[in-house]
């Protein structure tokens, strides 16, 4: 059934990236307009089995929001309410997930599949314990069990029981439920995130070790 999936996962890339190239083109087009390059973020993520790859996703926040993080929150990893480093075209994308579309490519090329864990970066994986670790036995997804089910206003903890539930019962059923309930959450209100106690506690062991 996993090459069942991942058939179904590159055919489906392949018709939503020609179907949605309008879209895409002027999602790029909003985001130049407004606030300049870079239109696309391809950052370090780790997928399956540990292996690192070039996530793409269109820009939401401004080109310095790394560097202002740390004046906002104490998570390196998170965004707070009514975060001012989102742009104007990116509270609407990250509210409708259109700034996960370019990662089709990511699922086009077998990096990435539809639905699974989400991504983290390669900071992130770094600090992960051997249980957090079983969400690297499958191809990360653009949506997922976590993704329909809380998304940053839930904790990490929560969030990765929720991955390691999504994995141990994983089938194509399951996947069709997700998508559906993904499709059902665009247009959605804006999230009030949680500031993750773990990614804090975790960073800052790191950073002293």
């Amino acid at each position: 059934m996993r090459v069942v999936k991942r058939v179904l996962d590159r055919l489906a890339a392949i018709v939503l990236l020609v179907l949605l190239s309008p879209a895409l083109l002027a999602i790029a087009l909003w985001i130049l307009i407004d606030d300049g390059r870079p239109v696309l973020l391809a950052q370090e993520r780790v997928g399956k089995n540990g292996r690192r790859f070039r996530m793409l996703k269109f820009r939401t926040m401004v080109p310095n929001a790394l560097e202002l993080a740390h004046e906002l929150t104490d998570d390196p990893y998170g965004v707070v309410p009514d975060d001012p480093r989102i742009t104007k075209p990116g509270r609407f994308l990250r509210r409708s997930s259109l700034d996960e579309l370019p990662q089709l490519w990511n699922v086009l090329v077998g990096e990435m599949s539809l639905v699974g864990p989400r991504p983290d970066l390669a900071e992130q994986a770094a600090n992960y314990s051997e249980s957090d670790r079983g969400r690297l036995a499958v191809e990360p997804g653009i949506t997922g069990w976590s993704q329909v089910n809380g998304r940053e206003e839930i904790s990490w903890p929560e969030r990765i029981e929720q991955d390691l539930w999504y994995i141990r019962h994983w089938s194509l059923r399951l996947d069709l439920r997700i998508i559906v309930r993904t499709f059902t959450q665009l247009g959605r209100e804006e999230e009030r995130p949680v500031e993750d106690e773990m990614n804090i506690e975790r960073r800052r062991a790191h950073d002293h070790r």
